[in-house]
């Protein structure tokens, strides 16, 4: 029985990696028919540039075409790890360009997901550990 939890529990951890890696491959690519899906239709996502937070699918999709319109934004996971309460920490390197072509920000970023049926459900910003 335990070996089979174990199982359950690394499937889950693969299933979450490869939904993150998918989201921040479309994301990049600016791919919103591919990235969209993959949130929870009641998805509650950070404003990043604007503050506060998005709630939904559409309202995400609305948020990133006017953040695109902006800024160039690239966000390349670098670690991902399931914490004990299930939810994704993701630590990523954050490169921000404006439309010119100026670097606004280059930096490490954490991410941290809630997945709700195989959806991203959530996310939030903050600070990795310095480690």
């Amino acid at each position: 029985r335990r070996i089979q939890n174990q199982h359950c529990i690394c499937t889950a951890m693969n299933n979450h990696q490869e939904l993150i890696r998918r989201a921040y491959r479309a994301f990049n690519a600016r791919d919103l028919d591919t990235v969209l899906p993959l949130l929870h239709p009641d998805v509650y996502w950070p404003r990043a540039w604007e503050g506060g937070y998005v709630n939904g699918r559409e309202e995400v999709r609305a948020y990133w075409l006017r953040q695109w319109q902006e800024l160039n934004p690239t966000v390349t996971p670098v670690s991902i790890a399931e914490k004990p309460d299930g939810k994704i920490e993701v630590t990523v390197h954050q490169r921000v360009m404006d439309r010119q072509g100026h670097l606004l920000a280059d930096e490490r970023v954490l991410h941290t997901y809630t997945v709700v049926d195989g959806l991203l459900k959530r996310m939030d910003i903050g600070k990795p550990d310095p480690a």
